[in-house]
């Protein structure tokens, strides 16, 4: 038994007891083992160590740079090939490392255990994520501020989700959200555990930080609202007319103002002739 100071990662499958119920056990077996096999693979890659496994997994990290990338790879790979939505809360502290003996682990035991409040506030900050997020709590966002290697993804971003009150610890503890697009960087609200006590209400999109998708998106909500307007205009300026009037059956009382309107533009084209 050792204290050490380590990053740690909680992973929950989201909807998991749901899928398993309703795919029943031997295809829900099967389906979450393609998961593991995939998700122990990135572990390797990352320098990762398994834990425990249950919904999801707990993993320790020695450098904060590789649990990140391992969530950021993580989240961009796996869930598309599961078809199950992930939530995944990182953070840095004292752990007391626990070797099980070597008869405790004949019957069941786990090799290595962690014990402490980090790994509490570890998971609380995986409750409070949304289905695709990764949060980081200050702690671990210290240790990744500015850094990167060959393995972080191109658009990486932190952004600042607010300050959290976490049940059953004893500061506020202030959170950070990490991802490659703008969704994945919204402030989570709280919930019966963790209580939002302020920050963002929203993370800006900036056009640099975009994706080609979320580029294409933006413009294309811009563009519509732009047409969307001229259409208007174009019917206003068309139903002015009395004879449009008619024609649509708007000559009654509600709709004289539109003769204002006509008048307006009679004005408008006199002035600037």
């Amino acid at each position: 038994m050792r204290e050490r100071r380590l990053t740690i990662v909680l992973l929950d499958l989201i909807g998991s007891t749901q899928f398993v119920q309703r795919a029943g056990p031997l295809k829900a077996a099967k389906w979450l083992q393609y998961h593991d096999r995939l998700t122990r693979s990135l572990m390797h890659r990352f320098s990762g160590r398994e834990i425990d496994r249950s919904d999801g997994f707990l993993l320790s990290f020695e450098r904060t740079i590789d649990a990140v990338n391992f969530a950021l790879h993580y989240q961009a790979t796996v869930p598309p090939k599961i078809r199950l939505q992930t939530r995944i809360g990182i953070h840095v502290g004292i752990v007391a490392e626990v070797q099980q003996h070597e008869l405790d682990v004949i019957v069941g035991a786990k090799m290595i255990e962690l014990e402490g409040i980090a790994k509490n506030i570890a998971a609380r900050a995986m409750s409070l994520s949304g289905a695709g997020q990764v949060l980081l709590t200050e702690a671990a966002f210290r240790e990744v501020k500015g850094r990167t290697n060959a393995h972080t993804p191109k658009l990486t971003r932190y952004a600042l989700a607010g300050l959290y009150r976490f049940k059953g610890v004893r500061e506020p503890v202030t959170i950070y959200t990490v991802g490659i697009t703008t969704a994945s960087l919204q402030p989570p609200q709280g919930s019966d555990k963790v209580k939002r006590l302020g920050g963002p209400r929203k993370v800006k999109s900036h056009l640099r930080h975009m994706r080609a998708l979320e580029i294409s998106t933006w413009l294309l909500y811009r563009v519509a609202f732009i047409i969307l307007m001229i259409l208007i205009v174009k019917a206003m300026i068309w139903l002015s007319r009395p004879s449009a009037r008619r024609l649509w059956g708007f000559d009654h009382a509600p709709w004289i103002w539109l003769d204002h309107l006509r008048h307006f533009i009679e004005f408008i084209k006199g002035s600037s002739s």
